[in-house]
């Protein structure tokens, strides 16, 4: 049986991969970078994407492998077969690439592009770990395998979305998809993490109204998120069409969606000020919260930068960083107010493994000697 303490180390890995899968993609936008590597989930045909431009031409007498591809006369083709070209460039040794038109090669965007895609593939090693070792606690709650699978389902659908994107050259509302479910993994996540837990702080404060307070921020996030990626994706549109130029107009182009983001922002502020004032009143009042404010604060800071300084790319991927770090620590914080205790052995089949009696999440074993006492360490 695997040890609690490296299957909290595995979720805690995989978080780190995820948000850094996260800011990998939003540099991936912000440079422009979404199509560098035109297949998937090979980079022009390669496992090691192509580093120079010659490598993407048509030679003659050059051995080439099947499915490996050229850019040539403004179309992307792809080996039908493994051959050594002929003096002049044959259709029967090439088809035309029919998925989408996108036919250019830059280095930069291809590594940019393979680096993201590389990040995701190492996140799921420890996903998959996190799923095989999880079957080995089921005694302790029967939610942990079925979360950690879930949390596998999510991924591989990302994966198999970010295919879909590749294919369909950017679709639109791409970033919107992936996020929420970048989002949906990170909450699977860190309620393993909770529920791995041999306790939680016996002494903590349990304020309903905070509970609802947090519960109503971690909506309003998502929702902000949301209208985020909507502006995101239109700042993408018109940087493709504009080619970069005149970036101080944008959003004044963009409208209406762009200041619904920026107003709600407002609404955010005071929900979760309000959240900052009742923990300061509670008897112990959680440090995490002050983390949460910080976060919240300088990713105002950030917006304000993108909104009056023209939107400077450099920008773009610490505002959706730091946005979901705080969906992260918002998520952690009411959750942790719903889950009073985790029982460390199997719950009775005729108990119900989520009952919200006195703030409490999951119900305890009847039997004190099942109970955890608050004395034990992780």
């Amino acid at each position: 049986m695997i040890s609690i303490r490296w299957f909290v180390r595995l979720i805690l890995i995989e978080i780190s991969l995820i948000y850094l899968v996260i800011l990998a993609g939003s540099i991936v936008r912000a440079t422009g970078s979404g199509m560098g590597c035109p297949d998937w989930p090979t980079c022009f045909g390669y496992l090691i994407p192509p580093t120079e431009s010659h490598q993407v031409e048509f030679h003659p007498n050059q051995k080439y492998k099947k499915g490996a591809f050229i850019v040539h006369e403004d179309a992307l083709y792809r080996a039908r077969k493994t051959f050594v070209s002929g003096a002049e460039f044959s259709d029967s040794d090439w088809e035309k690439y029919s998925v989408h038109d996108y036919a250019i090669f830059n280095p930069v965007h291809t590594w940019i592009e393979f680096i993201n895609r590389l990040l995701g593939a190492l996140a799921g090693i420890p996903m998959l770990m996190i799923a095989v070792t999880s079957i080995s606690l089921r005694k302790r709650l029967k939610i942990i395998p079925v979360l950690s699978f879930a949390g596998l389902f999510l991924l591989g659908l990302v994966a198999w979305l970010g295919k879909k994107v590749v294919d369909g050259n950017l679709i639109p509302h791409s970033i919107t998809i992936h996020m929420l479910g970048a989002l949906a993994i990170l909450a699977v996540l860190i309620t393993l993490l909770l529920l791995s837990r041999k306790t939680l702080k016996s002494d903590l404060t349990l304020d309903r109204t905070l509970r609802l307070w947090l519960g109503a921020a971690v909506f309003l996030t998502v929702v902000q998120i949301i209208l985020g990626t909507q502006v995101r994706e239109q700042v993408d549109l018109l940087n493709k069409e504009l080619m970069g130029m005149n970036r101080d107009s944008w959003l004044s182009t963009i409208g209406l969606t762009f200041y619904v983001h920026r107003s709600f922002s407002i609404l955010i502020v005071i929900i979760n000020g309000i959240i900052f004032w009742r923990n300061k009143n509670i008897r112990k009042p959680l440090r995490l919260i002050n983390v949460m404010i910080a976060i919240l604060l300088t990713e105002i800071l950030v917006g304000i930068v993108l909104a009056y300084l023209g939107l400077p790319a450099a920008a773009q991927p610490v505002h959706m960083i730091l946005a979901a770090l705080l969906f992260g620590v918002q998520f952690y914080l009411w959750l942790l107010h719903l889950i009073a205790r985790v029982s460390d052995l199997e719950a009775a089949n005729d108990a119900s493994l989520f009952s919200f009696q006195r703030s409490t999440l999951i119900s305890e074993m009847n039997s004190p000697t099942n109970k955890i006492n608050s004395s034990d360490k992780n």
